[in-house]
């Protein structure tokens, strides 16, 4: 990945390293949830540092995993604090941990099931029955 010269770069840009939408990225500043200050330009453009992209690549990443916008807002607010409330952090973090284990363990069950019809199918399609599945009556 290239780095950022010290200019920075534009919002779309930042947008096509990130993987976000322009608008994403305009959400995130105005939902306090990116803990730099962008920087403008004299016109008033956004110019996006290297340490910009690594927070939103963060807060995108929560965000797949299912945290709530509140959640990393706490977060970022936490983190902008500055030292000392390293346990509340780590707290945030634990709890959230907790929460997508919960998520891959409901996934892997229903994964389990999708390979478990999937074998069915197989099964009797190599023998021949396959029309002897279930299917709804009208």
């Amino acid at each position: 990945m290239l780095e950022v010269n010290e200019r920075g770069i534009s919002i779309a840009e930042a947008a096509e390293r990130t993987g976000v939408s322009v608008h994403t990225l305009r959400y995130y500043e105005r939902a306090g949830l990116v803990v730099t200050t962008v920087d403008r330009t004299a016109g008033g453009r956004r110019r996006y540092r290297q340490i910009d992209l690594d927070w939103i690549k963060i807060c995108t990443k929560f965000r797949a995993t299912g945290m709530p916008i509140r959640t990393i807002r706490q977060y970022a607010e936490l983190v902008l604090a500055g030292r000392g409330n390293e346990k509340d952090r780590l707290e945030l973090l634990e709890a959230h941990r907790s929460d997508v284990l919960t998520q891959l363990a409901e996934l892997q069950e229903s994964l389990e099931l999708i390979d478990h019809k999937i074998d069915v199918y197989r099964g009797r399609m190599e023998a021949g029955d396959a029309d002897q599945l279930w299917a709804p009556r009208a």
